[in-house]
């Protein structure tokens, strides 16, 4: 392969592109408090849109409106049915399990049952004044507003009253449009491109939607399947905070091999339920354990192999510096757009910069018929 020569008026073109991409990220933030209703709407409507195909074509709903509409009721239930039965007994395990660590690091017996060296790391490491203050009942709404602080604020106070009113509202708008000409946006939009720019631009199309369902649709459906999995697993061993806990480590799961940290807490709700009930505490620590090794079983055999396929996403190490630089410069935005925008460059450098793929190329023959049409 013959590799083109790096020449000064390349330099001028790339530094030209890359000032050009600084200024789109700079108005993309400047903007972020009016395009985060957008950005969230497509997230939505991406993650959802096999569901909503899958009753307009599957259980053959006539109207595309009507399954549309269909599915945002059936996932409103979904959310209001974790909201009145999932979280409020999750709160008072939690509490629970506060007192008793509180109760535990306090009094003066040691319990037989746990070893020293992890008592004495339980009580070295563990801070009960800001536990206490962290899982008070008072500052759980406060702390919950905290981590969403853009979110928040969009909610509370955003152009005028009446936006940060029916922002939600707003949302659901966006989101139904989307999902209601889903298929011509996503086939449609290499019209807007200039003829001669489209193989470019297909290509990073391409190129993002493998790397998106990797992770988007494929790795969130895995995540959740191993939350559910670990909390099943947890109340059949009788484990502490099963449900809370199950769901955390199916949450960081969503990057991939993250799920390590869940052994954490899982040590510390073990040496707490021996000390509680007198158990051995090795005896909960290899039923923990044994629930680790079978959902992992099933994960590896199982869910990826069904879910994901031969879907290869980003390296978990990418994904997490991805989501810090981009959370960094741009928020809550940047967080949402981080992984799109990392599989973009990414796509950009080993296809335009390694391969030497040309940016303009008249001839799109190899295009789909209908990317081709102006």
């Amino acid at each position: 392969m013959i590799r083109k020569e790096f020449t000064f008026d390349r330099f001028v073109r790339m530094a030209i592109g890359l000032a050009i991409f600084a200024g789109i990220i700079y108005l993309i933030n400047y903007l972020s408090g009016v395009l985060l209703p957008f950005v969230i709407a497509c997230v939505i409507a991406y993650m959802i849109y096999p569901i909503v195909k899958f009753f307009q074509y599957k259980l053959h709903f006539k109207y595309r409106g009507l399954s549309i509409i269909t599915v945002l009721i059936l996932i409103f239930a979904i959310l209001t049915g974790i909201v009145l039965f999932v979280i409020p007994p999750i709160i008072n395990e939690g509490i629970h399990i506060k007192d008793l660590l509180n109760t535990y690091i306090t009094t003066s017996t040691s319990s037989s049952s746990i070893p020293d060296f992890l008592r004495q790391l339980i009580v070295d490491n563990i801070d009960m004044n800001r536990l206490n203050d962290f899982l008070s009942k008072e500052n759980i709404m406060q702390y919950s507003k905290a981590l969403l602080p853009k979110v928040w604020n969009i909610l509370a106070q955003s152009m005028n009253i009446l936006f940060g009113i029916f922002t939600s509202f707003i949302i659901l708008l966006y989101l139904f449009f989307i999902l209601l000409d889903y298929e011509k946006l996503e086939k449609g939009w290499i019209n807007i491109i200039p003829r001669r720019y489209r193989r470019f631009f297909s290509h990073l199309a391409e190129d993002l939607e493998e790397g998106m369902s990797g992770y988007f649709r494929g790795q969130s459906l895995v995540a959740l399947c191993v939350g559910i999995l670990f909390s099943i697993g947890f109340l059949i061993i009788d484990f502490p905070m099963a449900i809370g806990l199950g769901l955390f480590i199916g949450l960081l799961n969503l990057v991939p091999y993250l799920q390590i940290i869940g052994f954490i807490p899982t040590i510390i709700l073990a040496a707490l339920k021996a000390a509680e009930t007198g158990q051995n505490f090795w005896w909960i620590f290899i039923a923990a354990m044994a629930v680790f090794a079978v959902v992992q079983t099933i994960q590896d055999f199982l869910l990826v192999p069904k879910i994901m396929g031969k879907i290869t996403g980003l390296n978990p190490a990418i994904i997490l510096l991805s989501l810090s630089i981009w959370g960094a410069l741009m928020g809550i935005i940047g967080m949402i757009i981080a992984l799109p925008m990392t599989t973009l460059i990414l796509s950009y450098y080993k296809r335009f910069i390694l391969g030497n793929e040309s940016f303009a190329d008249d001839s799109i023959g190899d295009l789909p018929a209908d990317q081709e049409k102006n």
